[in-house]
Formats: C-alpha cells, sequence, structure tokens
C-alpha cells in the first residue's frame, strides 16, 4: 500500500526508510536519556560511539542531551508512520544541529553523520506523506500526564545516580520534594558539593519541566481538528442510500452512529462509514450502497488511510462484502463469527428443541411480567423519557459498548423505524423476584427490561440493545426476543438479526465428539475469555432460538496489523478502556447492564 502511494507520487519507493527512521530515533534517545542519566557512562567509552549518533548534534550541554532523547522517543512512533510533521521537525534539526557541533568542532563526525542523514531524508521525502491524526483537547490533557509522571521517574534516577557529590543522606521523601521542585526551577532541599553536578542537576530538571510545558501548551493552543462526527448532510445522503440498499446488511443502519465519518463514492451510490481509534481506519459492516459502486467507496477509504498512514480494517462484514474488499483493496480477511439471524415464519416455540426456552418464558409469565412491541416512532416522549432513564440506570457506571453493531441513541426523532419491546412487572405481583412491587420507585417506573432493534431494510429488524433490571427474574431477555418474533408479523417484519456469536465455529466444533487437541485447547482459551467477553455464553444464548446462522470477518492488510487492530476493536467497542489513571483494563461481564451485547 505504501509502495503504491510512492509510485504514484513518482520515484523509487524505499518504504523501510520511515521504519528504519523510527527505529533509529527510538535507540538514541534512549541513549541520550542513559548518557544524561547515568554519569559514569558519559565518561565510558561507549559514550564516545554513542556521540556520533545524529542524537546528540543538537546538545550543547549535557542536560539538553536528556531532553533531546526525550524528544526522539516522542517523534519515534510518528516517523515509523510517516508522518509528514515529524519529517519536517528532523529535516530542520538536523542542519541547525550539524552547524553547532561544526562550530564547536568538539563532534566533527556527529555533524556529517547528520548530514548525511539530512541528505538521506531530503532524497526519501516521498515516503513522508501522512497527515496528521484527528484529535481533541484531551490530546493536551494525556501529554501533561504521561509526560509529567515520565518525568518524576527520570528526575528521581538522575537524582539517584549523582549520590557520589551529594552532601549528607537525603531521604527518598528529600530527593522527591527536590525533583519536583527542580521541574519548576527551584533548588530543592538537596545539597552538591560540585558545582558542575548541581548546575547540571538543575538545569536538567528544568528543561524537563520546561518541555512538559511548551508540549501541553502547544496542544492546547493549536487549532483543534474534530474527531470524527456524521454531519447532518452526510446522514441524510446515507439514509437515502439505506433506503434503497438497506436490506442488504443488517449492520447497515449502524453507520448512522453519530460518532462515525463517511466516505463515498465518486457516483454517491455507495458509501463507508469509520472512526479512526489508535490510527486504524476502522469501518464496519458491508458498504452501504448499490454494489456496483462497492470498489469506487473502498478505494477512496484506502487512499484515505494513505494519505494518514492509518491501518485500514473493516470488522463485521458479511461474505460478500469480504470478497469484494479483499478483491478490491487486496486485503485479507479473517473469520470472527456467526451472526444469529431468525426467519420469523420459521419461529415457533413447539418441540422439544424449544422446550426449555418454552418452560422459561412461561414461569417468567407466571411471575407477572408481560411485554409490549411497539415502533418508537409510536411511543410519546414521555414513553421514550422513562426507556431511557431505565436503560441508563441499569447501565450504572459502566461504559456504553458498541461500535459496529450498536447505535449509541434512543429515541431520536429520526429513528422512528426503530423496534422497542419492554418488560413490565405488574405492581404489588408477588413474585420470586427482588424488584416485586418496587417499580414506582425506579426510573422508567414498573419496565423491568428493554430491547431495542434498528431497522434492517424495509422486512427486517437487527438487535442494538439488551438491557435488564439486575434485580429482574431469570428468564426475562427469553421472554422479549419471543414476543419480539410473535409480533413480528404484525410489524411487517420477516427476519431478525439477534447478537453477534465471536467465534462460534470453534466453540461449536470444539465441544463435539472426535475434536483434535487443538480445537479443543482453543475452545478452552475462548472459554476463559469469556469471563471478561461473553463469547460462550452469547453463542449459547443465540443458539436457544434456532437461528440461521450468517459468518462475519474482519478484513486486514497484513498479519502483522492483527495485534494493533485487535487493540482498536476492542478500544472502539469500549471493552477496552482508559480510566482517568490512563491504565487499560477489560470491562466486566454481564450481558444486559452493557450496552449492546451483539
Amino acid at each position: 500500500m505504501a509502495t503504491q502511494m510512492s509510485l504514484l507520487r513518482g520515484g523509487v519507493s524505499r518504504p523501510w526508510v520511515p521504519a528504519a527512521a523510527g527505529y533509529a530515533a527510538l535507540v538514541i534517545g534512549v541513549l541520550d536519556i542513559v548518557k544524561a542519566v547515568v554519569p559514569h557512562v558519559r565518561t565510558s567509552r561507549f559514550n564516545e560511539v554513542a556521540s556520533v549518533l545524529p542524537g546528540s548534534v543538537t546538545t550543547l550541554a549535557q542536560a539538553g542531551t536528556l531532553l533531546v532523547g526525550i524528544l526522539l522517543i516522542m517523534l519515534a512512533h510518528a516517523l515509523r508512520r510517516r508522518k509528514v510533521r515529524a519529517w519536517r521537525a528532523v529535516v530542520v534539526l538536523l542542519p541547525v544541529g550539524a552547524a553547532v557541533e561544526a562550530l564547536r568542532w568538539r563532534h566533527p563526525a556527529a555533524a556529517a553523520v547528520s548530514l548525511a542523514l539530512f541528505v538521506v531524508l531530503l532524497v526519501n521525502r516521498r515516503e513522508f506523506y501522512a497527515l496528521s491524526d484527528p484529535r481533541s483537547r484531551w490530546r493536551a490533557l494525556w501529554n501533561f500526564l504521561i509526560l509529567g509522571a515520565f518525568n518524576l521517574v527520570i528526575g528521581w534516577l538522575f537524582v539517584a545516580m549523582h549520590t557520589h557529590s551529594v552532601i549528607g543522606t537525603p531521604t527518598l521523601a528529600d530527593q522527591m520534594e527536590h525533583v519536583v521542585l527542580g521541574l519548576f526551577g527551584l533548588e530543592g532541599p538537596v545539597q552538591y558539593s560540585s558545582e558542575h553536578v548541581s548546575d547540571l542537576v538543575y538545569y536538567s530538571l528544568a528543561g524537563l519541566g520546561a518541555l512538559t510545558a511548551i508540549t501541553t501548551i502547544y496542544l492546547v493552543l493549536r487549532p483543534e481538528r474534530p474527531v470524527a462526527a456524521l454531519s447532518p448532510e452526510d446522514e441524510d445522503r446515507l439514509r437515502a442510500l439505506l433506503g434503497k440498499y438497506g436490506g442488504q446488511d443488517s449492520l447497515g443502519y449502524f453507520a448512522l452512529r453519530r460518532d462515525k465519518s463517511v466516505i463515498f463514492s465518486p457516483s454517491g451510490k455507495a458509501a463507508i462509514a469509520y472512526r479512526v481509534v489508535a490510527g486504524v481506519m476502522l469501518a464496519s459492516g458491508d458498504p452501504i450502497g448499490d454494489v456496483e459502486a462497492w470498489p469506487g467507496a473502498i478505494n477512496r477509504f484506502l487512499a484515505e488511510a494513505r494519505r494518514h498512514a492509518w491501518v485500514p480494517s473493516v470488522i463485521g462484514c458479511s461474505e460478500t462484502g469480504g470478497q469484494v474488499w479483499t478483491r478490491v483493496g487486496d486485503l485479507d480477511a479473517l473469520e470472527l463469527g456467526d451472526e444469529a439471524v431468525v426467519e420469523v415464519a420459521d419461529f415457533t416455540l413447539e418441540g422439544r428443541a424449544m422446550r426449555n426456552v418454552r418452560q422459561m418464558v412461561n414461569r417468567v409469565e407466571r411471575l407477572g411480567y408481560t411485554c409490549r412491541v411497539r415502533r418508537v416512532g409510536d411511543l410519546s416522549e414521555e414513553e421514550k423519557a422513562h426507556i431511557r432513564d431505565a436503560a441508563d440506570f441499569w447501565r450504572g457506571t459502566e461504559t456504553e459498548r458498541g461500535f459496529s453493531m450498536a447505535l449509541g441513541r434512543f429515541g431520536d426523532s429520526s429513528d422512528a423505524g426503530c423496534v422497542v419491546v419492554t418488560a413490565h412487572k405488574t405492581s404489588g405481583d408477588s413474585g420470586e423476584g427482588a424488584g416485586s412491587g418496587e417499580g414506582a420507585d425506579r426510573p422508567g417506573g414498573d419496565i423491568s427490561a428493554v430491547l431495542h432493534f434498528v431497522p434492517w431494510g424495509a422486512d427486517g429488524i437487527s438487535l442494538d440493545l439488551m438491557r435488564r433490571d439486575r434485580e429482574a427474574d431469570p428468564g426475562l431477555n427469553e421472554l422479549l426476543i419471543v414476543r419480539a418474533l410473535q409480533a413480528a408479523p404484525q410489524l411487517g417484519i420477516a427476519r431478525v438479526s439477534l447478537n453477534f456469536a465471536m467465534f462460534r465455529a470453534a466453540l461449536a466444533r470444539g465441544e463435539r465428539l472426535g475434536a483434535g487437541p487443538v480445537l479443543r485447547a482453543w475452545r478452552g482459551l475462548l472459554v476463559f475469555l469469556s469471563r471478561w467477553f461473553q463469547i460462550e455464553s452469547l453463542y449459547k444464548f443465540n443458539a436457544k432460538f434456532r437461528p440461521i446462522w450468517e459468518p462475519r470477518f474482519l478484513v486486514y492488510p497484513h498479519a502483522r496489523d492483527l495485534p494493533r487492530i485487535g487493540v482498536s476493536v476492542l478500544q472502539a467497542e469500549a471493552f477496552l478502556t482508559m480510566d482517568l489513571r490512563g491504565l487499560p483494563f477489560p470491562r466486566g461481564r454481564g450481558a444486559e447492564v452493557g450496552g449492546a451485547i451483539r
């Protein structure tokens, strides 16, 4: 892909240059930090070797070496990703540093290496074409927190490594106080017998603090580029395409999430909705629109990914969509799992296979639960508010999940064609559940559970949200789905898409007689991961309704990109989030308390 872009721009393609420059910057940055922090390294033979590397060309003092090392580490990732701004910074930095070294005449070899690298980067300038990523003001906050924490660690190491010149025996608290004050340009309680060491520590800490302040202020003041957002005009165009072609893909309506961007084909007859997460340009489902116009939209999607050096990927496309993506984009595909689709005409509660569902539904109804199935457009504003409040209350503090198979809103006037199924518990009923008789005291009144479906063409619906009261009786979700399927004919619905079962085929084959050790081990791993990601539980829940299994695929450029894509998918679906301390963690279980559980 990068090769194609370079050839289009003219010249010989050298796709290895950005990666080599990025890794070189990372290594050089680490060497500079080590030279600055560890005293004996500065007078060792290691320092003589490291001093000819390009990372040292701008160090007018030992304190500057530390700052340059940090900056190089910060630039390394951008260089690997072909960011043009990083390239511009380097080609300005190198000749200036070479001029300084030539004037000082202390490291002529370093100046020569810098000039040589400068020429190499100029010759290969077409390899650095990527534009900056969408950003928000949060970037400044993360820069301040992460760089500030890094400075505390490096600053403490810097102070601790110079104990040979320390007067007295300062405690750890004294050292940390010295670091914190030093970051603000103030003298701390640690005293040194050597004036040189004292100045070196002072200027190094002050430089670290200044670096954090300058980069944070720059990120705050520079013009903000909006993150993904669906404009009203693009939404109208998407709705027009869905009106004609919405029956092709059960995930098509989810392109109307308003935190996605959209790219249209040159003819305007096809579109792809996407979001950029962790450097991955992530689309979901099949392209929307005329199949013959899909290649045009795909080519524009891939061109946009190349412009920004994003990794293009698609999650949850159908087999037809996967074939077009892999053929047009020269990509690969991996089967993710299966979508459960129930044909309404074939659904029945009769027979031995449905006995457990039938018994559970009857039991829940005897406890006093009733269901109502309606179009969202038929609800009053008060009813919408009750349902929304109840669903939000049941979610609690959990992060709203969903990206590829969730709409992210309820009750919008533009979504009148959606279907909502609610379960109600008669007040004062002597049921077994803990929530009996308490409906009036909870948000939503007597509502105990909610299903929300989005349109799938003219005769289908696709599950968006499944949520219930934590204290409601078991089996309530089964009752909701059964009543939705039974009411579907009156609403003109012939097919219903339920949850997505990830790795369903592996789970099903792994439990069969004769399954090999590799397949059994893979199934065992999936069962273990189900403690957090509901893999096995969703498969077993879906299987109760005897659905047709439709495979869904992940499309990606290279196998080496899969870990990065996997992280971006987990972030987009909110299974992996960042708390205020900046630490990633997986969310807990609970099919009914998260967002969408497809």
